[in-house]
């Protein structure tokens, strides 16, 4: 199909954002949405029975919208509400465009990534507002040139590469940049999360975090290469995927912890070309400290420097 547009039409906006949360949006040549409305997924029902992060067989509660293999879209001016998992679901799109597109949901909510994208190419997410309770903008394996910019976060797990590693046969993920973005009393920052003791081998590579605001963050820059929530895997064999071509540059604002800059990289293959570019954290009026492991960042203009180093 070809040429999907809904701008002005006879149909109420709210019917058509119900009806396109429910139908499969996928191979698509041209798709182009811009109406205002809510469409709320009464989430609340199901977010306490969500285990799917520890439970594999777990069953799969239904996101509020899924856009797969789409070529040329656009969706703006569309507010997502109480998704029961996650909100947008991206895959295999190429040049798809996210403006002036809304997420709420309460910080408590669980598994409800804002907006999470995978293996797709040209993805934009413009001028957008996400609070959530897990991860606002998430990238699985196999993404390329991907653009957040005037994004708001908050509340949520902030902006996220990963994780990834887990699986076999992963695809690179290259080309990212997070720009004039705001992050507030999000539990993370800007973050790479790899798992260690998994199969992944594919790199990270050419990611840029710039001109980034943190209001009270918790850990608002890290590289986490032994992400392992609930406990569910050994650190004894390091993550094997390799991270390089990394900048975080211009950000500012305030820190929760003291190790406002965390980059844990793996032990196996470290960490190259990472660099720190006028970092300004502060945690209660001080400078925050930067905690590195398997890397050795380049510093250049303001930025905290490693209160602990390790090298593999």
């Amino acid at each position: 199909m070809e040429n999907v547009k809904r701008r002005q039409s006879h149909i109420p906006n709210e019917l058509f954002i119900s009806i396109l949360s429910k139908l499969p949006i996928k191979s698509l040549k041209r798709f182009e949405c811009a109406c205002k409305g809510v469409f709320d997924g009464q989430g609340a029902i199901a977010w306490n029975q969500n285990d799917c992060g520890k439970n594999k067989n777990c069953d799969m509660a239904s996101m509020n919208f899924g856009f797969n293999f789409l070529k040329h879209a656009t969706v703006r001016d569309i507010t997502s509400k109480d998704s029961k998992n996650f909100h947008v679901n991206v895959l295999g799109c190429t040049n798809f465009t996210f403006d002036h597109f809304t997420v709420t949901a309460p910080a408590t909510s669980l598994n409800t990534d804002g907006i999470h994208i995978g293996r797709s190419t040209d993805v934009k997410i413009l001028n957008t507002n996400i609070g959530t309770g897990d991860d606002c903008v998430s990238l699985g394996d196999g993404c390329k040139q991907i653009t957040v910019q005037n994004v708001n976060c908050g509340p949520g797990h902030g902006i996220s590469v990963g994780s990834l590693g887990k699986y076999p046969k992963e695809e690179p993920v290259e080309q990212l940049l997070v720009k004039n973005c705001t992050l507030t009393n999000t539990d993370n920052g800007v973050r790479i999360k790899t798992w260690p003791s998994t199969p992944g081998t594919n790199p990270i590579t050419d990611m840029h975090f710039e001109d980034i605001t943190m209001v009270d963050v918790l850990n608002p820059v890290i590289i986490d290469q032994e992400y392992c929530p609930w406990n569910q895997c050994s650190k004894q064999s390091p993550s094997k995927i390799k991270i390089s071509k990394v900048t975080f540059k211009n950000i500012k604002g305030t820190s929760k912890t003291k190790d406002g800059v965390i980059l844990i990289c793996s032990k196996s293959v470290p960490c190259e070309g990472v660099e720190l570019n006028n970092v300004a954290l502060t945690f209660n009026g001080t400078e925050v400290d930067a905690k590195c492991v398997n890397v050795k960042p380049i510093v250049t203009g303001k930025a905290p420097k490693c209160v602990a180093t390790a090298a593999a």
